[in-house]
């Protein structure tokens, strides 16, 4: 199946009761992939090219070290995990997304003729599995917040339950078996959202959780708080997440905060305060979280990446 690009602009909202949930599906198949950030604590560096663009490491095929984009791991991640059928938010400036996203097979003749056989061959994998999905791109005019975007993608959605997961951050560990980790919850105690949560030394950047652990490494969240100055926990919000469609009436329910922006923490208290069922997911140190929302992150989300990737190569 071709890639499908669909740009939508305006929207006819189609909420849902909090009195009458739907019938929740077996299957999740819908991903939202907020992508529409200014990234300014990265310029200039992101004032011409999308932040989500920015390379990890990574090795080829073939084993050869390389660098990717990170949104093109995280597409990649969820791929493989058998998800099909994305809706990526971006903004003003975030063209160059969409044009890595397009099959370009000039690019890997390219590549081929100077004997590059190891990145043509990953770069033309890539572009079978965009081959084997649906795209959606949805536009945002203005900078409104991570949970403006989500909302923005409601129509994708529809009444399904979905996974939301940032466009500039990823979960590598031995298994890659994170999205595996957010959808057992979610079925088992028939929850209304779950997400990642990882011990984190300075959670201060961070959305933060409190709640009483169910089971070992199950939290039934009491509390969430976006970047507080004082952190009840160290339980940081990594930013990926399952949600039942109910997450976009939490989503009108609630104000911009003091930045002006619609923050999807808020949401998720919307939806504590609301008695529904949220449960976080506690990683151990098994995996490492991949973040460039600042140059100090970005540091650290190579060094990780290199160790993960490509250490066993240069040796």
């Amino acid at each position: 199946m071709v890639a499908a690009k669909w740009h939508l602009y305006t929207f006819k909202y189609i909420w849902i009761n909090i009195e009458q949930r739907v019938e929740r599906t077996s299957v999740i198949r819908k991903v939202i992939i907020p992508a529409a950030g200014l990234g300014t604590r990265l310029f200039p560096a992101t004032k011409e090219q999308p932040k989500e663009m920015l390379p990890i490491f990574s090795r080829t095929a073939h084993g050869d070290m390389m660098v990717k984009p990170v949104v093109q791991l995280v597409f990649e991640q969820l791929h493989e995990a058998g998800l099909r059928e994305f809706c990526y938010i971006v903004g003003r400036g975030k063209r160059g997304i969409e044009d890595h996203f397009t099959p370009d097979a000039n690019c890997i003749r390219t590549l081929e003729s100077m004997g590059k056989d190891g990145q043509a061959s990953d770069l033309e994998g890539f572009y079978e599995k965009l081959e084997s999905s649906t795209i959606m791109w949805v536009n945002q005019p203005e900078p409104k917040g991570f949970g403006n975007a989500v909302m923005m993608a409601q129509p994708f959605v529809q009444n399904e339950s979905c996974i939301v997961h940032a466009g500039d951050s990823a979960i590598i560990s031995r298994n890659m078996d994170y999205i595996r980790k957010l959808f057992a919850p979610f079925e088992k105690f028939n929850a209304d959202a779950t997400f990642l949560v990882l011990e984190i030394e300075n959670p201060k950047q961070y959305g933060i959780v409190e709640g009483e652990e169910v089971e070992p490494g199950i939290i039934k969240v009491k509390k969430v708080v976006e970047k507080p100055e004082e952190p009840a926990t160290n339980l940081a919000i990594m930013a990926m997440y399952v949600f039942h469609p109910i997450i976009f009436k939490a989503l009108e329910a609630i104000k911009p905060g003091n930045s002006g922006e619609v923050q999807l923490t808020d949401a998720i208290q919307k939806l504590i305060d609301w008695k529904l069922k949220v449960y976080a997911v506690k990683l151990d140190k098994g995996y490492s979280h991949l973040d460039i929302g600042s140059p100090e992150r970005y540091w650290e989300a190579l060094e990780l990446s290199y160790k993960q990737f490509c250490k066993r190569t240069s040796k």
